[in-house]
Order: structure tokens, then C-alpha cells, then sequence
């Protein structure tokens, strides 16, 4: 499927999709990850504004799956990728995040960073075969470390997280 560049008009899609793929989430017992609102439009226009929003799009064009990305410790850090459930499983996830990789490499940044559930297979265990290895926490660059502690005042540490990276 083709990957580009999110339009404005397209930012509840993403929203859409967001609430889509967190539904599993309740199947394992995480309810409140799956009850838990997508950004807002106002903060997806961010990332759509800074060309740091991608699609990929079906054979009519509507957005199935998506990534959106910050600069955090002079790496692409991997802020949301989500695939609709219905098109799960068919390599989109990886192929948005191959797409980040190699932004990465025509910019001469070093690494993808993300943080992520440690237990949950689509999550860590996912990202680990996509080439992204976990990293100690005592040794983050402060970028990482400002957003695991907005994580955990959001409450996301009922549930093991960890940052990973992907050399580039």
C-alpha cells in the first residue's frame, strides 16, 4: 500500500483507526488503554503541519494505517503507529516504519526510538523483530526520559514499558 504524507482532512480518519486498534487491547485485559482517547485534532495538525505524519493509504486512497514522529535527542522517535484492525497483519505497521527508517538515513539521523508496552505481542515483541532493541532506562537522553515520565503520569506504568531503538 502506498505510504505519504497525512492531509489535513484526514486527521479524524487517524483517529478513527487510533480507536480501531486499541480495542484489542481489552481483550488482554487493558480496558483503560482501550477507552483511552487518540490525540486531538489539534495536536495531529502538529505532526501533519512539521511533515512528521505518513499514511498508508487503500486503492481508494483513504488512510488505513498511520505514523506520526517527533525529534527527540536528535533521533525520529516513533510517537503513535497505529494499523486498523482490518488490516492488520499484512506488514503495514513495518512498512511505515520502514518508511521512517529511511528518512531517517536521507537525514543523517542516527537511530528510530519508541516507547512501548514490554508484554504485550504486538507491542515490544513486535518492534524487536522490526530491529528495534530495548533500552535501560538509567541511560536515556532526557528527550526519552521527559516522555517516559509523561507516560507514567498518564498512568501507563500499570503495565511494564520500555524504550527501544532501531539504528538506522
Amino acid at each position: 500500500m502506498p505510504i505519504r504524507t497525512a492531509h489535513v482532512n484526514e486527521l479524524s480518519a487517524l483517529q478513527d483507526i487510533e480507536r480501531a486498534a486499541g480495542i484489542c487491547f481489552r481483550d488482554i485485559g487493558m480496558p483503560e488503554i482501550a477507552d483511552d482517547e487518540p490525540l486531538t485534532l489539534g495536536e495531529l495538525g502538529r505532526y501533519q503541519r512539521a511533515g512528521m505524519a505518513w499514511v498508508s493509504a487503500d486503492a481508494a486512497g483513504a488512510p488505513v494505517a498511520y505514523l506520526i514522529a517527533d525529534r527527540v535527542d536528535g533521533n525520529l522517535h516513533v510517537e503513535q503507529v497505529s494499523v486498523h484492525p482490518d488490516r492488520a497483519r499484512r506488514g503495514i505497521g513495518r512498512s511505515l516504519l520502514e518508511h521512517l527508517a529511511g528518512l531517517a538515513a536521507r537525514e543523517g539521523v542516527p537511530a528510530l526510538t519508541l516507547t512501548t508496552f514490554t508484554e504485550v505481542p504486538w507491542n515490544a515483541p513486535y518492534y524487536a523483530r522490526c530491529g528495534f532493541r530495548l533500552l535501560d532506562d538509567r541511560g536515556l537522553a532526557p528527550g526519552l526520559r521527559d516522555i517516559r515520565a509523561r507516560e507514567s503520569e498518564h498512568g501507563l506504568d500499570r503495565w511494564p514499558r520500555a524504550c527501544m531503538r532501531r539504528d538506522v
